[in-house]
């Protein structure tokens, strides 16, 4: 059945190329549609006046006549569509006035006919459709609004094709779902009709890569089912030049040689300060990094009192990784010597390339490199850290500090700003890598070591682009439910699709794409750098949460209203206390405080209400994450209230109940070193916001989610 409909399809397309046109008129999409099983109202074709009204009198109704004519796209513009048409005289007033708009608006335009069709009976009006992104190739869409969608805008997205259960995520995702379920006394619409509609869309733009857009616009979904009144096929001229691919075993042997090298050699080393390839030296040697360093220089018998070589060819034995400080016009006559080398890994610091225009100097590179076997890191940028390695090859600033965040970004500055913070918070890291212009080596090729590398807990990516958005979100499923993966996506400005010949193509903004597939994958998408930051050394500290239920505790009536603020806008359940919890709570704090969620302590109570109210919501197990909210007193000051709850909350672990806990601490300067002090210990604490602790926890609770830790999707 499958392979028939496929047969068929391929003939009409094939036929439609033929004749040098990339859109099908809408008796061809109907014969897409009864094909893939994509419910559609009866229609006939007339090429005359008496046709038209005999193919209306067989529906036996109203009906709706439009425009066939392969030149004119949109039917509605050349005033080619009529709705509600009945009777002979109606059918032919109808008939006559379409094909005279029609030649109006597009005088040299072919016209087949007027295409007669069942008026379909009032619903809901939604869109589904398909677009082929640059970056994720075939992506379906399904949204609300129908004719006005693009002025709702309440549209999602998914990578096509999806399942059954994909399809139906894509009904709640949309900002006004509440629709599709019923409101003021409506019936809601047919869920599992709507999703077919959307999962065989899905299928048909996979099958067939030609098929650049797809629009079923307006769909009618009522509690009966879900109809298309119309559909739109647009077919690509152009051939997507596929990227190279590498299995997983070859990226991670190639990658193992990169981030934990025996032998590094330096083309470019040099003794004169200043220069780049004396500051990467310096960095391996400084850094301690403990295998092999290998100065090249033709022009040097000694750098840094180690040998140096003409040439990499004369570096004795294996070498894992070139670093490249040499300028561009250099590089690929050096990385020729790199491949006879055999040398798996180059990393290439030098600027010049498609940054600055210099695309055919790239792309030379890249073809040396894939002839030779050698993986490229970089072009552009600042190098990379390896910290467990003790390796430094970057000619920025050292960082040391062990642990198990590992951070990206394609931006050298950007880059700088995470080495300073890693600093400045004392964040471990097991990696720091540029990236650049990606010229071969990105995220999906880093995802899949990070997955893997028992000393990476957390990945932050900073990114402007990905090169192959399928691959990113294959390495990106594999990961996510070992450890979470945090991107800072840049450039949230959504260009569209400026010459976009369906409503499902102008909508596919860039960013649009990108956030929803981003989900999809399970990716945890930061709003900003500081967040990505913040995410990367928080989320590792706190355990997972096993429910939905948040608990604020706080001293500070003002700051529960905000951390319940921000609990909802990050997408957490306050808690609904139940009368012996909400008793059992009353029992720890004054009469003028209030029990409720938020737990008000007040602010005047001695560190024992503080202490007493945790436990009671660390013991209670219906209880699933706490939220606290202190601020500066005499009475409880902010060391003894750090103190106090980090010692409560590991005694609680210790038993294994590991809860997540989040602090927002207002105050004096002290609450700083309390903070400090909580994070150290398993608590994530904020001096001075309410919005960052409850942001992270959500951020926890979305990874969670994604992992299968909690059950229900991201």
């Amino acid at each position: 059945m499958a392979e028939d409909r496929t047969l068929r399809v391929r003939a009409l397309l094939d036929a439609v190329c033929a004749e040098g046109r990339t859109a099908l008129t809408a008796p061809e999409g109907k014969v897409i549609a009864d094909a893939y099983g994509i419910a559609v109202p009866g229609e006939e074709l007339a090429t005359d006046v008496d046709e038209a009204v005999a193919c209306a009198a067989r529906f036996g109704g109203p009906v709706v006549m439009k425009i066939v004519s392969p030149d004119i796209l949109h039917k509605t513009d050349a005033g080619g569509v009529v709705v509600g048409v009945e009777g002979a005289g109606e059918v032919r007033a109808a008939f006559c006035r379409i094909v005279e708009n029609a030649r109006a608006y597009a005088p040299q335009a072919r016209i087949d006919g007027v295409q007669v069709q069942e008026l379909l009976p009032k619903g809901q009006e939604v869109i589904v459709g398909a677009v082929t992104d640059p970056t994720f190739g075939k992506v379906v869409a399904f949204g609300l609004g129908g004719v006005l969608v693009e002025v709702l805008k309440d549209v999602t997205f998914r990578l096509a094709p999806v399942d059954a259960d994909e399809a139906l995520s894509m009904l709640d995702s949309v900002r006004a779902a509440e629709v599709l379920r019923g409101v003021r006394g409506q019936r809601g619409v047919d869920r599992w009709a709507l999703a077919e509609q959307i999962r065989r869309v899905s299928q048909l733009v996979a099958d067939f890569p030609e098929i650049a857009e797809v629009d079923l616009n307006p769909v009618i979904a009522t509690a009966d089912g879900a109809v298309a009144a119309d559909i739109r096929v647009i077919l690509s001229t152009e051939k997507r030049k596929q990227r190279r691919r590498y299995a997983r075993e070859e990226i991670l042997a190639s990658m193992r040689r990169l981030m934990q090298p025996r032998s590094v050699a330096v083309i470019g080393a040099s003794n004169e300060s200043g220069k780049i390839g004396n500051s990467v030296m310096r960095n391996l040697l400084d850094g301690g990094f403990a295998g092999e360093i290998h100065p090249v220089n033709p022009k040097a018998d000694d750098i840094l009192g180690r040998k140096a070589y003409k040439s990499v060819t004369d570096v004795p034995g294996e070498v894992d990784v070139a670093v490249f400080a040499i300028p561009a016009r250099f590089v690929a006559s050096a990385l020729e010597e790199v491949g006879r080398k055999r040398i798996p890994n180059a990393v290439l610091i030098p600027s010049g390339f498609a940054e600055t225009g210099e695309h055919e100097l790239q792309a030379e590179i890249v073809e040396i490199a894939e002839r030779h076997g050698t993986r490229l890191l970089g072009p552009n940028i600042y190098g990379y850290y390896s910290t467990w390695q003790d390796l430094c090859a970057t000619f920025c600033t050292p960082y040391d500090v062990k642990g198990g965040v590992a951070l990206t970004s394609q931006s050298g500055g950007i880059g700088m700003a995470i080495l300073g913070f890693a600093r400045t918070t004392k964040t471990g890291v097991s990696a720091i890598v540029g990236l650049g212009n990606k010229s071969d080596l990105d995220e999906d090729d880093l995802l899949t070591w990070f997955g893997e590398d028992p000393h990476t807990e957390c990945i932050a990516m900073h990114l402007e682009d990905l090169k192959d958005g399928r691959a990113f979100v294959e390495a990106a499923r594999a990961t996510v439910p070992k450890k979470p993966v945090v991107v800072l996506k840049a450039g949230r400005t959504a260009a569209g699709a400026k010459a976009a010949g369906s409503h499902t193509g102008a909508l596919a903004g860039d960013d649009a794409v990108y956030d929803d597939i981003l989900r999809q994958a399970g990716v945890i998408r930061a709003p900003g750098l500081n967040d990505m930051l913040e995410y990367a050394r928080a989320l590792p500290v706190l355990p997972a949460p096993q429910g939905d239920n948040v608990v604020i505790i706080t001293g500070a009536g003002g700051s529960g209203v905000l951390l319940s603020d921000a609990v909802t806008d990050n997408g957490l359940s306050l808690m609904e206390i139940p009368a012996d919890l909400d008793a059992a709570f009353r029992e720890f704090i004054p009469p003028f405080g209030a029990a409720g969620n938020p737990v008000d302590i007040t602010g005047g109570e001695p560190p024992s209400t503080y202490e007493a109210t945790i436990r009671l919501g660390l013991e209670d197990p219906r209880i699933h994450a706490l939220v606290l909210g202190y601020w500066h007193t005499i009475v409880t000051p902010p060391m003894v209230f750090a103190e106090l709850t980090a010692r409560v909350v590991a005694e609680f672990r210790e038993r294994g109940i590991a809860k997540p806990v989040v602090a927002s601490l207002a105050g004096d300067v002290e609450v700083e070193e309390a903070c400090q002090y909580l994070f150290e210990r398993g608590v994530v604490a904020y001096p001075y916001t309410t919005e960052k602790p409850v942001a992270v926890l959500g951020a926890k609770y979305r990874w969670a989610r994604s992992a299968g830790l909690m059950g229900g999707g991201s």
